[in-house]
């Protein structure tokens, strides 16, 4: 039989009430009650019915992640950290895979939107940059959370110094003793991406070194367009001694394209990248990177979308630290 809100009430002591409260993080609830109705919860196996909580509070208690990202790495983090979230707070999730670029994208939102009857949306780069659907999610009243936004004030979501953490790794290569340092750029729909950049150029200049155009490749997140512009940018004449990709998947490829050269890493090349996924430590020679909390910012994400649902004067845009996670693909600049 399945195990009622009733029956969790009164094997805890407690009314029904308390039982909802605990059940959907209200704050107004001791914690040695909360402590309490959530073991006896746990014990008894119980799940909300999602038909009968939807009635009482007039939500779907459903959410969707949209993702058009083509780094599964970078996006498998961030829902690990969407699902624990939806777990905590009881919601159901949706993961819907869109393409940014067609002509029908904001149909396809506002279709899903519909259909599924959704209380708020995640929405994750380079969804989180589309001005347009922003503004037409404002105007239907959907709350939403952006991961990584590109404009980050007034909305809600998490974000993290991407500038600032480029400029340090740049500064770290140049006192390694490299001075011709290359960088593959990310998707240029990102917002991430122009960070990235900017902080690339911000660690020139601060070393005091030229900016060089022709060591600066678009890639697309992918290993793939890594690959393609670590071939431009070994084959140029006077190659760079070290290149920093915008993610971990297109130093991989660059990592690739060196070992298929011929090219010691970190002997001849020093390659270095942005997220620390997993692959980040899998990979020979482990990739020096910088972290970002990932499946945390997937987490909080989801949770500042959640305080939003139920108070819309609630839900903020947090600022995640990062950190250099250095490791043995950079070393000192090879003497040539």
């Amino acid at each position: 039989m399945r195990v009622r809100i009733e029956d969790v009430a009164k094997a805890a002591g407690v009314s029904m009430k308390t039982v909802s409260r605990v059940l959907n993080n209200e704050p107004t609830v001791k914690d040695e009650t909360r402590a309490r109705v959530q073991a006896v919860a746990k014990s008894m196996n119980y799940r909300p019915d999602p038909s009968a909580r939807s009635l009482a509070g007039r939500k779907s208690y459903l959410v969707a992640l949209l993702y058009d990202n083509p780094s599964a790495n970078y996006l498998m983090e961030i829902l690990m950290g969407v699902v624990e979230a939806c777990q905590e707070y009881h919601y159901g999730l949706v993961v819907q895979p869109l393409n940014y670029h067609s002509p029908d994208f904001l149909q396809s939102v506002e279709s899903l939107v519909s259909f599924s009857k959704l209380d708020g949306l995640i929405l994750t780069p380079p969804i989180t940059d589309s001005v347009a659907l922003l503004d037409r999610l404002d105007t239907l009243c959907m709350p939403y959370s952006c991961v990584s936004p590109k404009h980050r004030e007034g909305g809600i979501g998490v974000t993290l110094d991407e500038h600032d953490a480029v400029c340090d790794m740049i500064e770290y290569l140049v006192s390694l003793g490299h001075t011709r340092i290359a960088h593959i750029k990310g998707h240029p729909a990102h917002g991430g991406s122009e960070w990235r950049l900017a902080g690339y150029r911000s660690g020139l200049r601060r070393a005091g070194l030229r900016y060089q155009p022709e060591l600066v490749i678009d890639g697309e997140f992918s290993f793939d367009s890594g690959v393609s512009a670590a071939r431009q940018l070994l084959g140029l004449e006077s190659p760079p001694t070290a290149i920093f990709a915008a993610n971990d998947d297109m130093a991989a490829g660059a990592m690739s394209v060196a070992h298929s050269r011929g090219l010691s890493i970190p002997g001849d090349l020093s390659v270095c990248g942005f997220d620390n996924t997993p692959m980040s430590r899998q990979i020979f020679p482990a990739l020096t990177t910088v972290h970002q909390p990932t499946q945390e910012m997937g987490r909080l994400a989801t949770v500042e979308l959640l305080k939003a649902i139920k108070d819309p004067a609630s839900g903020q845009m947090l600022r995640m630290p990062y950190a250099l996670q250095l490791r043995e693909s950079t070393g000192p600049a090879p003497r040539r």
